[in-house]
Order: structure tokens, then C-alpha cells, then sequence
């Protein structure tokens, strides 16, 4: 109860805070409407996070607040959740083959990406291990400081793995002919007043209990499941407003951007190479699992592709929801993804990486 309490809890912001959100938000809607406009893939969320990446790297402090960023994540969960039909639930027995490989291609994609970041770029196991680990990047950075590992490193590797992905994974599956590049309609109808409210109001409750109970990311899934479970069983008709589902798009591209906010430019250059080389061993290693499930399966090219990339839950949820993918079997690969991260990575940093005593040392 305290965590929720805590997070909860509201402090008038700072002017400087307020200038700096105004500013993040400014920047993201400019570039996603650029990007919206030439109908490029993706346009809101990849557009967003392209130019408030590029002024943050600049040097403009960008941020998003705890609570807007709450907000977001619950509209995305909610926008999700619309979707939910019983052609999308019967596709449920696909599942335990999927998410049996897709653990399969988590381990060989961090052993690779590890072992090339060892054998490269020199870097410590700890470090290599935490830095390949794709995704759970706050269970990564816990990990990486209590081991002593290369902290600026693995951020740098772990964002420029989702950024890349995030604004390459459109373009790809559209000029592939797999994804249109222009999103469409997700809900043909707007809901009424009284159902809007009572999907915020059961959203928000659901979000609630999954962070009570340390669910990994709440305030989207929560959401998620409240929106599904009221459309599932047909006592909501219709989803958000267009332009509010854009906001939540432009929200998270906004989000995904400002995390180089947080960088020097000399730390993003020295690790760059190690960036890409360790994006690269990922992405060919995810490449083959995803030709199997294409192969042996009969879930759809695109599903396949952005349930098994490597990259962050909001992002690769969000770009479902953008290029029409189903949101149901994405969202349960990377829900495993980040379970299984968060369960193995400790072991496998305890295995295989430096003791603690040398971290001691």
C-alpha cells in the first residue's frame, strides 16, 4: 500500500520542471506530426522519439513527470485492451510453443551479444551479461550497480537497442509488405461518455493492483487487462478518441527520446560501436527464431516479428497498436520476456560473471 501511496503522491512542480515538460512535449508532437504527415511508418511514436532523441542529445534537459508518464502508459494500456475480439483470444494455443522459443532465443541472444561484447569491445561478463540482457532495464541497472559493473556502458547499449528498433521495425515491415505504413483505424466507433468513464475508472483500479503486488509495468498492463476484460465480454462499445490515442503515441516516442537526456555526448561516442555491434549479434540471433515460428507456424510474419524483438515493452506495444498488430500476442511475449529476464539474469550474472568478492574488491 505504500508504494501505491508513494506514487501517488503529488509535489507542485518546479518552473523550470514545467518548462522542461513543456518543452519534451513541444518537440515530440512537432516530430511526429513531420512524421505523420509524409506517412512514414510508425509516424507518432518513431517521429516523437527521433526529434526529442536528436534535442536531447543536443543538450536540451527534456524530461516527462512520473504522473504524465503514468497517464500515457494507462491510455496506451486502454487504447491496447480495445482491441480485444474473439478471433484475438482464440489464438491463445499458439502461445506456449512461441513463448517456449522465444525464451530459447533470450538466452542465445544475451550469450551472443555478451560474448561479442567480451571478445570486441573487452568488456567485463558482468557488464557484457547485464548490457546483452534485452530488456527490464531497471532490474538491469539494479544488478549493474550492485555488481560494480560499467552502469554508463549498459544504458547506452540498452537504449540505442530500443531506439533503433523502435524507429527501424515500421520501415522494415512496411517496405517487407507485411505492416501498412499508415496506421489504421483500430476501433470503428468512439465510446460514449459513460463508457469512457468507466473504462478510466476500471483501468486505473486494475493498474493500482497490479503495482501493489509488484506487477512489471502496472500502469500499462492494468490498464491492458480492465480495457480487454469490459470490450471482451461487450460492456464497453467503442475505444478512445482518435487524437487521444495520438497523444499517448506521441507520449511514449517523447519518453523513449529523453532517456539520452541523461547522457553526455562523450559517453554515447565511446560506447556507440559497442552499441551497434551488440544490436547487430541481437538482432540476427532473433532473426532465426522468428524464421522458425514463421516457418512452423500460422501467426502472422509482423506478430512474430515484434513479439521477438529485443526491445523495451511500451515501445514494441505501442508500435502494435500503431501498425495494427495484435496487441494480445505481442504483449504476452514481451510480458515473458521480461519475466524471464527478470528471473534468469541474476542467476546467470551469479554464474557467469565476476564474483563478489573481485565487485568487493
Amino acid at each position: 500500500m505504500k508504494q501505491i501511496t508513494a506514487s501517488l503522491t503529488f509535489e507542485w512542480p518546479s518552473r523550470a520542471s514545467i518548462l522542461s515538460t513543456v518543452e519534451t512535449l513541444v518537440i515530440g508532437t512537432a516530430g511526429g506530426l513531420v512524421f505523420l504527415v509524409a506517412n512514414l511508418p510508425g509516424g507518432l511514436i518513431s517521429g516523437s522519439m527521433i526529434a526529442v532523441g536528436i534535442a536531447a542529445i543536443a543538450g536540451r534537459q527534456l524530461t516527462l513527470p512520473p504522473i504524465l508518464t503514468q497517464t500515457v502508459l494507462v491510455l496506451l494500456g486502454i487504447s491496447l485492451g480495445s482491441v480485444v475480439s474473439r478471433h484475438l483470444l482464440q489464438q491463445v494455443g499458439a502461445y506456449p510453443l512461441t513463448i517456449g522459443l522465444l525464451a530459447l532465443a533470450t538466452f542465445c541472444s544475451t550469450f551472443g551479444s555478451s560474448y561479442y561484447l567480451q571478445r570486441i569491445h573487452g568488456w567485463d561478463r558482468t557488464s557484457a551479461f547485464l548490457a546483452g540482457s534485452p530488456g527490464a532495464l531497471s532490474q538491469i541497472t539494479i544488478l549493474a550497480v550492485e555488481r560494480g559493473a560499467d552502469l554508463p556502458g549498459i544504458a547506452v547499449v540498452q537504449t540505442m537497442r530500443v531506439i533503433i528498433l523502435t524507429a527501424a521495425l515500421p520501415m522494415v515491415l512496411a517496405i517487407a509488405g507485411v505492416a501498412s505504413s499508415a496506421a489504421p483505424s483500430l476501433t470503428t466507433t468512439i465510446a460514449s461518455p459513460l463508457d469512457l468513464l468507466e473504462l478510466a475508472a476500471a483501468s486505473l483500479a486494475a493498474a493500482l493492483v497490479l503495482r501493489l503486488i509488484r506487477f512489471p509495468a502496472s500502469w500499462m498492463f492494468g490498464a491492458m487487462i480492465a480495457s480487454s476484460v469490459l470490450h471482451g465480454a461487450g460492456w464497453v462499445e467503442g475505444g478512445l478518441p482518435d487524437w487521444v490515442r495520438g497523444v499517448a503515441l506521441v507520449g511514449i516516442g517523447a519518453l523513449i527520446g529523453s532517456r539520452f537526456a541523461r547522457m553526455r555526448i562523450k559517453t554515447l561516442a565511446g560506447h556507440l560501436s559497442a552499441a551497434l555491434g551488440s544490436f547487430a549479434v541481437a538482432i540476427a540471433v532473433s532473426a532465426i527464431f522468428v524464421g522458425i515460428v514463421a516457418l512452423t507456424t500460422q501467426v502472422k510474419f509482423s506478430d512474430v516479428v515484434v513479439a521477438f524483438a529485443p526491445g523495451a515493452m511500451d515501445a514494441m506495444l505501442a508500435l502494435a497498436l500503431t501498425l495494427h498488430i495484435d496487441p494480445i500476442f505481442v504483449g504476452a511475449h514481451h510480458l515473458s520476456r521480461f519475466v524471464f529476464v527478470t528471473i534468469a539474469t541474476p542467476g546467470i550474472v551469479h554464474l557467469f560473471g565476476r564474483t563478489q568478492d573481485d565487485v568487493d574488491d
